[in-house]
């Protein structure tokens, strides 16, 4: 790599640890939903339909936020867009504190979700750009473990909020949420150093006066396979994370452990996450490509298999946290991807793009999920129907690999 693009140690090291603490705050959010869903049913008085919505609300806003974020980071820069997003992130997730009726509720919620949607290919790109591409994927890993670490702070939190009054106690849960990004946020303005490898590609964008990229150059004939294959993967791996991040506590329920018991079981899940990120993140940089790839979706597979074939308790556990390993670190290695996939100049629309789509999965899993259960399927069948959508993203990711490294 040329050396007026190599990153030092200290930019790098800054860059993934303001990364790292914006991806606490997504794995709060995410799992703060859930924790907080007894509390808002009661205190909205919602019925079971209105507080899907209300799970929906927040998933859809990370669509369009990821499809803006990603094209303005490619054009503005990733440090700005990242203050903006989080910021907006922030105040939304204040306001879900100070709302009073259903509709609102639903507005800042999609409107929180639009703002940490924003946010995640900036993540991504800082993270990557931040050192060689030989370290990339350790970089996004040690940036993404963020995200399960903050999800068991809110399962801690939410635990010491256990006995306390669930129709007033939720929303200390979304002030935790909006505060911590706005302590970051200054922070962010201060130390993160915008990317190098954007601001030399900006300039040389301007030197050769070349017309801004748009999504369609994504389809051009560079980038079309690479672009429909990714889309494929993120599709049906977020699915399938998903459902685990919804349904792994009722999955336990309905195959006869206790809800503490369901709880627990995410504790795992999220630990094993948090271990799965940075261990396949490091490895992608030192295996050959596809052999991670195999790894992670085999990984994936077993633990379905676990789950659907556990005996006791303990080996539930075992279950949850090998599926937290692969999934969540699964993920963290398809995010990892998108910076392998496209250059400096088309990163952040290309994984914003991804992401986008990916979130459509996230979307629709879990409310195959539900129906699955409604039909009287059970957790088998919903672990079940996981898998071929664990099959199909594991043969798509080895192709584009394949691809890759004949480029």
């Amino acid at each position: 790599m040329d050396k007026s693009v190599t990153l030092d140690k200290k930019h790098a090291t800054i860059t993934v640890l303001i990364c790292f603490l914006i991806a606490v705050i997504e794995g709060i959010d995410i799992q703060a939903a859930g924790v907080a869903a007894a509390g808002i049913k009661e205190y909205f008085a919602l019925d079971a339909k209105q507080l899907g919505l209300f799970f929906s609300a927040g998933i859809l806003g990370l669509l369009p936020g990821a499809l803006v974020g990603g094209r303005y980071a490619d054009r503005i820069g990733r440090k700005k867009v990242l203050i903006a997003s989080v910021s907006i992130f922030a105040i939304f997730t204040l306001c879900t504190v100070w709302v009073n009726s259903f509709y609102t509720l639903l507005l800042v919620r999609f409107l929180a979700g639009a703002g940490l949607g924003a946010a995640m290919p900036n993540l991504i790109a800082l993270a990557s750009e931040s050192t060689t591409p030989e370290n990339r994927g350790r970089a996004v890993g040690l940036m993404y473990c963020g995200m399960p670490i903050g999800a068991i702070i809110v399962s801690l939190l939410a635990a010491q909020l256990a006995s306390a009054d669930m129709a007033s106690s939720w929303k200390t849960i979304f002030y935790v949420g909006g505060l911590v990004p706005l302590i970051v946020v200054p922070l962010m303005i201060k130390f993160l150093p915008e990317s190098r490898e954007f601001l030399k590609a900006q300039q040389d964008v301007k030197t050769s006066e070349q017309k801004p990229l748009s999504y369609k150059d994504l389809f051009s004939r560079e980038y079309a396979t690479r672009t429909l294959l990714l889309w494929v993967s993120y599709f049906f791996t977020l699915m399938v994370v998903y459902i685990m991040l919804s349904w792994l506590p009722s999955l336990f329920t309905e195959l006869g452990f206790s809800r503490k018991d369901g709880s627990m079981a995410m504790v795992y899940f999220q630990i094993g996450a948090a271990i799965g990120t940075v261990v396949l993140g490091m490895l992608i940089d030192r295996w050959n490509k596809a052999y991670v790839i195999i790894l992670m979706y085999v990984g994936i597979l077993i633990g379905l298999f676990s789950l659907n074939s556990a005996t006791s308790l303990n080996l539930m556990f075992v279950a949850a946290a090998v599926m937290g390993t692969f999934t969540i670190g699964g993920q963290g290695v398809l995010y990892a991807f998108g910076s392998f996939v496209y250059p400096t100049h088309l990163r952040g629309q290309g994984v914003g793009a991804a992401s986008a789509v990916g979130r459509i999965g996230a979307m629709m899993g879990p409310a195959i999920a539900g129906q699955l259960l409604a039909m009287g399927s059970g957790a088998t069948g919903v672990i079940t129907a996981a898998i071929p959508c664990i099959i199909i993203s594991a043969i798509i990711m080895v192709l584009l690999t394949r691809r890759l490294e004949a480029a």
